[in-house]
């Protein structure tokens, strides 16, 4: 998807601040852009075997996994000698990393959750070797999710039109059919498309027809899935990111009210229709339990384990609990590193807040506040923040925007 560079004096920083931001999709680096591509690549969890072109498990696992080897080598391609940018939310992110590892060495099932914690580790060091490009006024990084969110959603479509039956196979959810992508996280992906694009847009940094574009695309999309959280998220991140702005913005003003009315008018107007979409066809004690859920949750605070385990958990899983998916960052991090990596968890977030709450007014501060505000409400009922993920990448790409420029370009 191109954008224009087309910032005016209302989309740029308060006076005092960064530079004004250059948003032109050409002078994207292709080492960075193809490491991050990589790395986006990794963190697609496969959605069972639901392909148009039947692809099998073993060899979409190989794929997917050494695409971080790719990462990795691009990351070293695009930064030859290793500078670094020190920064308290991947040190944060590092030490994790390698509680996970050492913890993971003394698992029950070894070789898996070894695997995990060597893999959580390079995943941190390609993050590390990209820090030269953080608080660029290019937006570097932010460009590079934006053109990777652009290309899963476009195979999502594509598999869609080709395949409508394989799409919607679960349970009527729009999911991916050219590469398998579960429908959350597709509507992961179509959310954040659509709230960084608003962002973008009420700040006069793209043009109006490429937002009314993503707009389209992405709304559609994200109605599709029948995702509830990323519908939340993403309604929670842009009222926060516009509240950042509604002071110095006359358009995130309008916006604002032209939303609030439109969605208190379709609220009225079709209650029963927006009901039965967030309910599902489910029942309301199916609901209340939050699809299942809360009894996986209930059965793991039930769970006796030893101190050291309470503490440092029992090493990097599947994310699942006596065959059920966990489905929250917090207790599967709880299993996983205990105490430990809830409390690391809560550091790098707080941190990432206090970055926001200091940094000046605009867009940068804005993009960001949405991205962090999206994962935290989704990190109640998905997992991500204790693993590689692309919920690690959103708060990446979060961190990059708010740290100051660097001095000498790479």
């Amino acid at each position: 998807m191109t954008l224009t560079a087309a910032v005016t004096r209302r989309g740029r920083e308060a006076p005092g601040g960064p530079r004004p931001l250059r948003f032109r999709p050409g002078r994207v680096p292709r080492v960075v852009l193809i490491a991050w591509a990589a790395l986006m690549f990794n963190v697609l969890t496969r959605a069972g075997d639901g392909t148009i072109i039947p692809i099998p498990p073993l060899v979409s696992s190989a794929i997917a996994q050494s695409s971080l080897v790719v990462a990795f080598l691009f990351a070293l391609l695009a930064n030859p000698r290793v500078v670094v940018r020190p920064t308290l939310f991947l040190v944060l992110l590092t030490v994790m990393a390698v509680a996970a590892l050492a913890v993971s060495l003394h698992s029950e099932f070894l070789v898996g959750s070894t695997y995990r914690g060597v893999r959580l580790v390079v995943f941190v060091a390609c993050l590390w070797l990209l820090t030269p490009w953080w608080g660029r006024d290019d937006l570097v990084l932010l460009r590079c999710h934006w053109i990777c969110l652009w290309a899963i959603l476009a195979s999502v479509v594509v598999g869609a039109a080709l395949g409508p039956g394989k799409a919607f196979a679960n349970d009527g959810r729009l999911g991916g059919t050219l590469w398998p992508i579960w429908p959350t996280q597709v509507a992961h992906y179509s959310a954040l498309l659509l709230g960084a694009t608003a962002i973008l847009w009420m700040c006069r940094i793209i043009t109006g027809r490429h937002a009314l574009l993503a707009a389209v695309v992405t709304s559609v999309i994200l109605l599709a899935t029948h995702t509830r959280t990323a519908l939340l998220g993403l309604v929670i991140g842009l009222a926060l990111a516009s509240a950042s702005l509604f002071i110095g913005h006359a358009r995130v003003r309008r916006a604002s009210v032209t939303a609030l009315l439109v969605g208190v008018g379709t609220g009225v107007l079709v209650a029963p229709q927006v009901a039965a979409w967030l309910m599902r066809g489910q029942s309301s004690q199916d609901a209340a339990m939050l699809t299942g859920r809360a009894s996986v949750w209930t059965s793991v605070s039930q769970l006796a384990r030893p101190m050291s385990a309470e503490i440092f958990g029992d090493g990097l899983s599947n994310k699942s609990f006596a065959g059920q998916s966990i489905d929250s960052s917090w207790v599967s991090t709880f299993v996983d590193l205990g105490w430990l990596g809830i409390a690391l968890e809560i550091s790098f977030l707080l941190v990432l807040v206090v970055m926001v709450v200091t940094h000046v007014r605009g867009p940068r501060r804005a993009v960001a506040l949405f991205l962090i505000a999206y994962c935290i409400v989704s990190s109640f009922t998905e997992t991500g923040l204790g693993d590689a993920s692309a919920y690690l990448l959103d708060l990446v790409v979060a961190a990059s925007l708010l740290v100051t420029p660097p001095r000498p370009a790479p």
